[in-house]
């Protein structure tokens, strides 16, 4: 069963070309960065920084001056930024997925017309296997780029709730 699986893979890859190793690679950097990204919110390391903000803010005496704002704003920048690292970089992967699909269904392409300035065009099974080879890059991409739509969505949506449950917590009210 494990055997066959590896073999489809095997195939699905040789069908596709290199471009297929490039999508593949972009797909690991993705979700190595989401799930870091999760791991960061979930796994302790949001809370502590939280934490740490929060009560460098309590300890403070006095929060209605000038000086305080801008604590106060330093403070909930040094969060936002921990809390929006690698989010940039991952909505990048998502925009490059589909550019590497086509990519790919270029390449694709130049085949097929290599196999017609080969065989004069004549040879409609060979194109249309060309043609059926330009598309799984193309179909790679888009599959990578929509499930990286959706971690990115989740933990862009998870960063802006945090960065607001923070500035909700810094009170400036004593």
């Amino acid at each position: 069963m494990f055997t066959d699986a590896i073999e489809a893979v095997q195939a699905y890859i040789e069908l596709g070309g290199f471009v297929i190793y490039l999508i593949a690679g972009l797909a690991l950097l993705m979700w190595t960065l989401v799930l870091d990204r999760l791991f960061y919110y979930y796994g302790g390391g949001l809370n502590k920084d939280v934490a740490a903000a929060i009560d460098e803010w309590e300890a403070r005496s006095e929060r209605v001056s000038w000086h305080a704002h801008k604590v106060r704003e330093k403070l909930i920048s040094e969060v936002t930024e921990r809390v929006n690292t690698y989010l940039s970089m991952i909505k990048t992967t998502v925009a490059l997925a589909p550019l590497f699909g086509l990519l790919g269904t270029v390449t694709g392409m130049i085949n097929v017309f290599e196999v017609m300035a080969i065989t004069g065009g004549g040879d409609a099974r060979q194109m249309a296997t060309g043609v059926f080879t330009a598309t799984v890059p193309t179909l790679s991409g888009m599959v990578v780029a929509i499930a990286g739509v959706f971690g990115d969505n989740f933990v862009s949506r998870k960063a802006n709730n945090e960065t607001a449950f923070l500035e909700d917590h810094l009170t400036m009210d004593h």
